[in-house]
């Protein structure tokens, strides 16, 4: 007897109809499990197989099919973001048994073979996207951007060796406090009397002559302020460090410009609780005296970020997204569909005769984070409120900032900017 899409069948080929799931997107895929049933008075043994009905395929980052999509809305959120539908769908389906090694990822020891090739895959991946060379490590770490803010003069910096800082948001002023705990920090440009809108004119930067690095963020993800290219250090033996949390994997990086970029994970390739750092190698192995273990980055190189269990699904989910990012063509094709992403919003913004405002300078607008005020603030909660009933979320803006904030990461389909780019424009029509 031939089952139906959802339905059990149990040892003696009786078939017995299931309830319908709300979406097989709620439910295990592959589940093959011993369980007993009573029929007529007598108990069986019986195996239970819930079978998925139908797939979902997404072509260009566009949602198409039936699975999970008719209940899954736009998510505009900061961090965490959005993932590749197909990548969850992957990861969905892998989750109780990976590649038939009877186990999950959740469940494999972070030594064993299994782990290991998901580990050296997602690092080989990256390394393909970015063009990385072999004289860069790349360190799969714990703790957030946040925790690289200390790691980061400490590895590469003695107590009296001085740092430059250009602070364009929040983030570049949050690296540049930690580390004046463990060097001599020079913020030599600031954009806070501005409201972080710009970023300034490398000539104008007054570089500290022995600087060990410079220090930017390169897309900050409050005030939406993006580099479109990066200053030079002027000591010639200094080095340029950028936190690419949310512009990472975005577009294609020439890696040879850095001494050390890092980022979290939750913005644009994985799930919350990884770091990436990727190092040129001449720059381990320095670290002061003081610096805990686990910020050590000559202990991480040296045991291939396995010094203690690595937060494994998270890189997992992290190999998934930069094999993706590969199946669509490298970054710079991702680039493009970012780009034409981000002109429909700001285009929106900007034809709508004011009613809607960015305050960021247009040549350093960021692809990833685009904030927007209305001209009748008092709108702002109503427009929020009305665009979640649309399915649109994580639409308001940081708490420092306030209005609304578009976060349009890699994995935001065309078809959700289309959406809120529509939304807008009618909201403006019924409130103009």
């Amino acid at each position: 007897m031939a089952a139906s899409a959802n339905s059990f069948l149990v040892g003696n080929n009786t078939q017995i109809p299931a309830l319908k799931p709300r979406s097989t997107s709620q439910s295990l895929l592959h589940l093959s499990k011993p369980n007993t049933m009573s029929l007529a008075g007598k108990t069986k043994p019986v195996a239970v197989r819930c079978v998925a009905s139908s797939t979902t395929q997404v072509q260009d980052g566009v949602r198409s099919g039936s699975v999970g999509s008719q209940e899954r809305v736009f998510n505009f959120a900061a961090g965490p973001a959005t993932l590749p539908e197909n990548v969850l769908l992957k990861a969905q389906a892998d989750l109780y048994n990976w590649r038939g090694s009877g186990m999950s990822v959740m469940e494999m020891s972070h030594r064993g073979k299994e782990f290991l090739s998901i580990i050296q895959k997602a690092e080989s991946d990256l390394r393909q996207l970015w063009e990385i060379p072999q004289e860069y490590s790349v360190l799969f770490l714990q703790g957030g951007a946040t925790t690289q803010f200390a790691a980061l003069p400490l590895n590469l910096c003695k107590p009296d060796d001085t740092v430059d800082f250009v602070v364009t948001g929040s983030w570049g002023d949050k690296a540049a406090k930690e580390a004046k705990k463990y060097c001599k920090t020079n913020v030599i440009w600031s954009g806070k009397s501005e409201k972080y809108t710009k970023v300034p004119s490398f000539d104008e930067l007054e570089q500290s002559p022995d600087a060990k690095y410079l220090h930017i963020c390169a897309n900050e993800t409050i005030h939406g302020v993006e580099f479109k290219d990066y200053p030079v250090p002027q000591n010639p033996n200094g080095i340029l460090v950028a936190d690419m949390s949310s512009n990472f994997c975005s577009k294609p990086v020439d890696v040879s410009k850095f001494g050390v970029i890092y980022g979290g994970a939750q913005k644009n390739v994985g799930p919350s609780g990884v770091t990436i750092v990727v190092i040129r190698k001449d720059l381990i192995g320095n670290a002061q005296d003081i610096t805990p273990v686990m910020l050590d980055y000559k202990i991480h190189d040296e045991n291939s970020s396995l010094y203690n269990t690595p937060p494994c699904f998270g890189i997992y989910m992290c190999g998934l997204v930069f094999e993706d990012l590969l199946e669509q063509g490298g970054l710079k094709e991702v680039e493009k569909k970012n780009q034409r992403k981000a002109d429909l919003l700001y285009n929106a913004i900007e034809e709508s005769e004011g009613f809607y405002r960015c305050p960021v300078e247009k040549s350093v607008r960021s692809l990833m984070n685009v904030p927007f005020t209305l001209e009748k603030s008092e709108l702002e909660a109503e427009f929020i409120k009305e665009a979640a009933k649309e399915k649109m979320v994580q639409l308001k803006g940081h708490r420092s900032v306030g209005g609304m904030r578009a976060s349009i990461y890699n994995a935001m389909p065309l078809a959700g900017v289309e959406k809120l780019v529509a939304f807008m424009k009618d909201f403006q029509a019924k409130h103009a």
